[in-house]
């Protein structure tokens, strides 16, 4: 297992940029409980530059906080070393490069100009960005891939290795090729391809949900760490539980009950006043009902919560996430 050196990665254990759900309040709900660091949705270089609606809101990203990655996308050079140069000098304390993303709108030429994963199928070209965005700034530059675009191109350790001599200092691989989408199963032992070629760090990620399969993930790819996405997901805790369990950081209290509440209120409370009433009461609806999925609230009980306006929904919130079965409740 590789040996970890970067102070800045401490715990190990890291969310995962996810668009539309690493929004700045959830990144800062799993970073109170405790993880190594936090990625934002990702940014599109040029748009953010251009200071395209939507974009420069999402640069907004909790800039010079403690564990704070900003991920970037982009297909150009100048646009993406630009963006680079935009954030750290706002306070961004390291930089992320998006090789992994595997969305038609962000791989094809018609969307963001075959950026993200699609940047595999030419290592020439992504070490051009790569070194681009390491020459702009000061601040540790990290890369997310992979394992390849498909399994006729499972370039990971070779775009590894080269990430590694520009001056990346970590590397996440998601186990998966990008024409796998999501679907299947993560090869974590194909991690290890990529952790043997390098020096540097090296993250595992995908279908982590929890610290047995995080064992298992580290163990299988020999990996420095892990990256949690959708797992964390209703359980902005699930990273805290994973670093101590594995890496004897401080356990998480798991809040249940009024605690729960009171902690589902206060996330919903902030994206209603992150985005505004209107738009942050449907971002919130997917992150509501996660809560309740976990909580194992009633179908119609969680749809009845989910229509709700923001006032009815803070009103329902101790009886759909405190709600037990009728029968249960009978039989007791």
């Amino acid at each position: 297992m590789q040996v970890l050196a970067n102070r800045w990665l401490t715990p190990p254990v890291v969310l995962a940029p996810m668009a539309g759900i690493t929004d700045l309040p959830f990144r800062s709900l799993v970073a109170r409980f405790g993880a190594g660091l936090v990625v934002s949705e990702m940014v599109a270089s040029q748009e953010m530059v251009q200071a395209k609606p939507g974009t420069r809101e999402k640069a907004e990203l909790g800039l010079g906080v403690e564990n704070t990655v900003v991920q970037l996308a982009g297909c150009e050079p100048r646009w993406i070393a630009e963006a680079a140069r935009m954030v750290a000098d706002r306070g961004a304390r390291i930089i992320d490069i998006n090789m992994g993303c595997p969305a038609k709108k962000v791989t094809s030429a018609s969307g963001l100009g075959a950026s993200g994963s699609a940047l595999m199928r030419d290592p020439d070209h992504a070490l051009r960005l790569i070194e681009a965005v390491v020459g702009a700034v000061d601040v540790p530059v990290t890369l997310k891939t992979r394992l390849g675009w498909d399994h006729d191109c499972l370039n990971a350790p070779l775009i590894a290795r080269r990430a590694e001599a520009a001056g990346v200092r970590m590397i996440t691989i998601h186990g998966r090729t990008r024409c796998q989408f999501y679907k299947g199963q993560a090869d974590w032992r194909a991690i290890r391809e990529v952790v043997q070629a390098v020096e540097i760090p090296v993250l595992a990620n995908g279908d982590i949900v929890d610290a047995e399969s995080a064992a298992d993930a580290q163990a299988q790819s020999g990996a420095a760490g892990v990256m949690i996405g959708r797992g964390a997901q209703g359980r902005p805790w699930l990273l805290a539980q994973v670093a101590a369990e594995l890496y004897g950081a401080a356990a998480p209290e798991v809040p249940r009950g009024s605690a729960l509440v009171d902690l589902v209120a206060g996330h919903f409370e902030a994206m209603l006043a992150f985005y505004g009433t209107g738009l942050g009461g449907r971002v919130a609806r997917k992150h509501l009902g996660w809560y309740m999925d976990h909580a194992g609230t009633d179908a119609g009980l969680r749809r009845s919560v989910l229509t709700a306006e923001p006032a009815e929904v803070l009103r329902r919130l101790p009886e759909a996430l405190c709600w037990v079965d009728p029968a249960r409740r009978q039989a007791a």
